[in-house]
């Protein structure tokens, strides 16, 4: 599913006029590299934990990415977007299925990008 998508790239992003920004973009890969850190965007998310501003952008940015296909994101944003669903399905397949609960309880994201996935090799 594109949720991930959106996950840490725009774990780190604020909606600007046409464009998430690319403010937080280089903390991708050492977010990654931290569970401390990825462990509170997933509480976050899930709203079982405490938000940092880019969290709480995080929250509301996901479902505008997955509704309009990730229309705002930039090649950079995709590429990390990539990396945040190799990670999840990968290394954290339990948080992917609560994250696919949260934000696509009935399954129309997972459907509508399942070309995505098969693509990428990733069984989700």
């Amino acid at each position: 599913m594109f949720l991930a998508i959106v996950l840490v790239v725009c774990a780190c992003t604020n909606v600007l006029s046409e464009e998430y920004t690319n403010q937080y973009n280089d903390e991708l890969d050492a977010a990654l590299k931290s569970e401390r850190l990825m462990k509170s965007y997933f509480e976050c998310l899930l709203g079982t934990g405490k938000c940092t501003p880019s969290g709480e952008e995080l929250k509301k940015d996901i479902p505008d990415a997955l509704k309009n296909e990730c229309a705002k994101c930039n090649d950079k944003h995709k590429e990390g977007i990539r990396k945040v669903i190799h990670y999840l399905v990968k290394q954290k397949p339990e948080w992917w299925e609560q994250l696919q609960k949260k934000f696509d309880p009935q399954g129309i994201y997972k459907k509508r990008y399942q070309n995505y996935l098969d693509k990428e090799g990733l069984k989700a």
